[in-house]
């Protein structure tokens, strides 16, 4: 009997990392999902609201384009990119994306400093998930040449370091996403755009969107747990 209950501990504690894991991003897209119903009371779809959004706020330089890598704003190129269905869907959903996005913007005309950082830290933590991806590839491959395993493990140790520094990267980079959500585009959402009635819907939609960082940080480490339980094969 004492010997299953460290077994049932495992278990127990593997079962709720696992929940912890998955959790956040299936109730951003559930969220997501919830309010993507198109709406005939909305006279503008997302492109629109962003569009005019920007020009309100003077930034008329910045564009808005259709993204298949996911909404988002492009400090580089002064972009806000929105999916499809966000651009051109009349939901509570593109209208809320297109307003958090446009957050990113204010942030960036602001010189709002996080801003920055989060751009260098997730080209860092995507450089950092393809480093530490390849060396855990090389693991085996090393300790079958050199015919020691310390090598091996020195590769795999610094591979899942990677995998570790891309979890955290996308996890300090939310309070950037926070502020863009609730300092920037809820107050934009609230001037006008928005029915009174749908801003407790658009505060979960804003939250939403921050968490998907929150997910991000969890996919990594889930990436790196199925490393490890590779090479342990």
């Amino acid at each position: 009997m004492r010997a299953l209950i460290p077994a049932m501990l495992i278990a127990i504690f593997a079962v709720l990392f696992l929940i912890l894991m998955f959790l956040p991003g299936w109730w951003a897209n559930a969220v997501l999902r919830r309010h993507a119903s198109e709406r005939a009371d909305f006279r503008r779809d997302g492109g629109t609201l962003a569009r005019h959004l920007l020009d309100e706020h003077g930034l008329h330089h910045v564009e808005v384009e259709e993204t298949e890598r996911g909404d988002h704003y492009d400090p580089a190129a002064k972009a806000v990119r929105l999916s499809a269905a966000n651009l051109r869907g009349r939901s509570l959903t593109a209208l809320t994306v297109a307003a958090h996005e446009v957050g990113h913007a204010l942030q960036d005309h602001a010189g709002y400093r996080p801003l920055a950082w989060r751009t260098r830290l997730v080209i860092l933590a995507r450089a950092a998930e393809k480093v530490g991806a390849a060396l855990m590839l090389l693991t085996p491959v090393l300790m079958l040449l050199t015919r020691r395993p310390v090598s091996g493990l020195v590769t795999g140790l610094i591979g899942a370091t990677g995998f570790l520094a891309a979890a955290i990267v996308h996890l300090v980079t939310l309070p950037v996403e926070l502020d863009a959500s609730f300092r920037r585009a809820l107050p934009l959402l609230r001037a006008g755009p928005l029915p009174a009635g749908d801003l407790p819907a658009a505060r979960r939609i804003l939250t939403a969107c921050a968490l998907t960082y929150v997910a991000s940080s969890l996919s990594a480490m889930l990436n790196l747990w199925r490393w490890l339980a590779i090479l342990r094969r």
